[in-house]
């Protein structure tokens, strides 16, 4: 048992004695155990280096120094922690090494650039370990996933506690399924960065900019390429597969694929009671634009520049810098990217 915490078995042994006796001598431990006295002075000054054993207060006058146990919580707890940080040391290493063997591998064989895999449970598999090795993720999510589910995605809040990152996009339909909101909602107040889009072109999980997972092939006569979310229909027939794609060109353009998507895509937040804002489970409704907030964004969808539109509206150019923030706090969005994409979605140029 104690050998996890780094203590010998010997040493255990000494440690064991003196929980058992409270107090004792080198002499007396080493007639007790029958091991020789100068091995137990050894064992001794290991245990005391390690916090394990002190010595005892007011030893006899002229007579041999009297060693006590440390109580075993407060004096093992320390060494348990230190011996699961190197343990974690060690395996982040392991990983690094197989990260780099992988590397030169593909680096002579451009074969090992995309791995294929097959199976709903084979790529939840995949995904769980490549989020645990991620400082950050990034996921395309669809309706109708077929692999991971998010009601089972119970390692995203243990992630996203331990610091990694997440930037999630999700299809609208997806959102519409039972629970989904809440699940969301609960996602976002434990710090994931989330989005909404009304639809996805394919489904895609990015750790790190180094490794992502999407679809090839859905075997189920229908053309669904599915590659990640909940279990499927049940008229599902075949399985998944899905492309493991590493450092490449192609990696890059599927990097650019999500950026662009999150450009468009409007922004979830959580209102003070809990829930999801800004979403009811039906598309938005236009909202009523005056004729001249419809004519500013007229042109900001044209591209025209700042100073233009304030000479075409006759005010300075910082009224006109203030109106277009108004429009952006009220479509939700961030930058004027969306706005532009978020006023074709609601209908105010209609």
């Amino acid at each position: 048992m104690l050998e996890a915490a780094g203590v010998g078995a010997a040493e255990g042994r000494v440690y064991r004695f003196l929980v058992e006796v409270r107090e004792a001598d080198a002499a007396g431990i080493a007639v007790q155990l029958g091991i020789d006295v100068t091995r137990v002075h050894w064992l001794l000054a290991s245990l005391h280096d390690k916090g394990l054993v002190g010595m005892a207060s007011g030893p006899p006058q002229g007579g041999p120094e009297r060693y006590v146990p440390m109580a075993p919580d407060a004096a093992l707890r320390p060494l348990l922690l230190r011996g699961h940080e190197a343990l974690e040391w060690a395996r982040r290493g392991v990983e690094q090494l197989s990260e780099d063997y992988r590397a030169g591998g593909r680096r002579h064989d451009a074969g090992q650039l995309v791995e294929v895999i097959t199976g709903a449970s084979v790529i939840r598999q995949r995904l769980r370990h490549m989020a645990y090795g991620a400082g950050e993720m990034r996921w395309l999510c669809k309706a109708r996933p077929v692999a991971l589910a998010a009601a089972e995605n119970d390692e995203e809040w243990e992630l996203l506690a331990r610091g990694v990152r997440y930037k999630t996009i999700y299809e609208r339909e997806l959102l519409e399924g039972p629970g989904m909101v809440d699940n969301v909602a609960r996602s976002i107040r434990a710090g994931e960065q989330a989005r909404a889009v009304g639809t996805l072109p394919v489904r895609l999980v990015i750790a790190d900019s180094s490794m992502a997972i999407c679809p090839l092939v859905y075997e189920s006569g229908e053309g669904r390429d599915d590659a990640e979310g909940a279990a499927g229909p049940a008229d599902r027939v075949g399985e998944p597969t899905a492309a493991v794609v590493h450092s490449s060109s192609l990696l890059d353009a599927l990097i650019a694929l999500f950026e662009s998507q999150w450009a468009a895509a409007t922004p979830l937040h959580v209102t003070d009671s809990g829930e999801l804002a800004d979403f009811d489970g039906s598309p938005r409704p236009a909202v009523h634009l005056a004729d001249d907030e419809r004519y500013l964004l007229s042109l900001i969808v044209a591209g025209v520049a700042d100073k233009a539109i304030a000479s075409q509206l006759w005010v300075s150019q910082r009224t006109v810098q203030r109106r277009i923030q108004v429009l952006m706090q009220r479509a939700g969005a961030l930058t004027r990217t969306q706005l532009v994409w978020q006023a074709a979605q609601r209908g105010w140029l209609a």
